[in-house]
């Protein structure tokens, strides 16, 4: 697996707006929810704290959004919706990122309401045509077993 990011790499990393381009996780997958993209914004580098917003389309083209705060402990972070998710929290990590910082794979970990899944997302204004392939030529870089890269449905608009 990839050695895990300390938390000054995160920092620089994570700030940016991120488009998923491949992913096992349902809320993505179940045809409802198109175009996801993630944004962070660091709030606080000690401890390290992002605000983050999960934006995406309906399929009846409605803009919507997910609005909370993202906390480091130890090597994962720990999600907190803001507003009526405020009661909802989830385990994340990035599991593995490109030299050039463009490509990412966030790995959730399973909580009250969702299943464990992973999503590689790309830094916006990158496009791959040659993402699947690169990934799996990688999937040591990325920290992805052959089970976690075959379980990937790919979004071809952001590969």
């Amino acid at each position: 697996m990839a050695t895990a990011l300390d938390q000054e790499k995160l920092a620089r990393l994570l700030p940016g707006t991120w488009a998923v381009a491949a992913s096992n996780f349902p809320m993505w997958l179940d045809g409802s929810r198109r175009d996801p993209t993630f944004n962070y914004e660091v709030v606080n580098t000690d401890p390290l704290i992002f605000a983050d917003t999960v934006e995406y389309t309906t399929t009846d083209g409605e803009p919507k959004n997910v609005v909370g705060v993202d906390t480091l402990h130890n090597e994962s972070f720990v999600w907190r919706g803001r507003g009526w998710l405020r009661f909802f929290s989830s385990r994340w990590t990035v599991s593995g990122a490109s030299d050039d910082g463009t490509i990412m794979v966030v790995r959730f970990s399973k909580s009250h309401v969702t299943p464990a899944g992973l999503d590689i997302v790309v830094r916006d204004g990158h496009t791959y045509p040659d993402l699947r392939a690169r990934i799996a030529h990688a999937t040591t870089e990325f920290g992805l077993s052959p089970e976690d890269f075959a379980s990937l449905a790919w979004f071809a608009e952001r590969s």
